[in-house]
C-alpha cells in the first residue's frame, strides 16, 4: 500500500507526520524542537519541490510513505495520484491519500511562509519550529488514525 500525506507546502506537517508514522519520531509525545529541526527536509523543501512525490520509507507493516506539497489544489492531486493508479491498474484500495493541512496553525503558517516563501529562514524557522511543537499532538492523532486504517487484519 501507498501512503500520500500531502498538504500546501509538503515541507512541514507532511514531514512530520511522515517520520511519526515512520516510528523516527514518537507517537505519544511530542519531541523537542532539534527533534524537529534534524528531520531531513522539515522547513527546506523549494517551490520546485511543489506537487513532487517525496518518498520517505517503508513502516513495519511494509507501506511505502510519501510526502507531497500541493498547494491549495488537493482535489486535483488526489485525483492525479488516483488516475495514475487507475492507468496503472492498481487497485485504488492501495493508495491512502492524508490530508495533514487541519493540522497546520498560524504559527506554522507565518513561520514556513517566512523561512520558504520570503527566504527568512533565521525568523521564520523558529517560529514555524514552535508551532509545529503546538501542532504535533493533531498530527500525531492523523498518523495515529492512519495506522489503524491500515493495519493488517489478524
Amino acid at each position: 500500500m501507498y501512503i500520500v500525506y500531502h498538504d500546501v507546502d509538503g515541507t512541514h506537517s507532511t514531514i512530520v507526520a511522515a517520520a511519526i508514522h515512520l516510528n523516527q519520531l514518537p507517537l505519544d509525545a511530542v519531541p523537542n524542537k532539534n527533534d524537529l529541526l534534524t528531520l531531513p527536509l522539515f522547513d527546506q523543501l523549494q517551490q520546485k519541490d511543489i506537487a513532487r512525490l517525496i518518498y520517505h520509507g517503508k513502516d513495519e507493516y511494509g507501506h511505502c510513505i510519501y510526502t507531497i506539497g500541493r498547494k491549495h489544489s488537493a482535489h486535483l492531486v488526489v485525483n492525479a495520484i488516483e488516475t495514475v493508479f487507475s492507468m496503472l491498474h492498481l487497485p485504488q484500495s492501495e493508495i491512502l491519500c492524508v490530508n495533514t493541512s487541519p493540522c497546520v496553525n498560524n504559527l506554522m503558517r507565518i513561520g514556513g511562509g517566512s523561512s520558504r516563501k520570503f527566504g527568512l529562514v533565521s525568523f521564520g524557522r523558529p517560529i514555524v519550529t514552535y508551532g509545529t511543537l503546538k501542532a504535533y499532538p493533531k498530527i500525531s492523532e492523523i498518523v495515529r488514525k492512519t495506522k489503524i486504517k491500515i493495519a493488517p487484519s489478524i
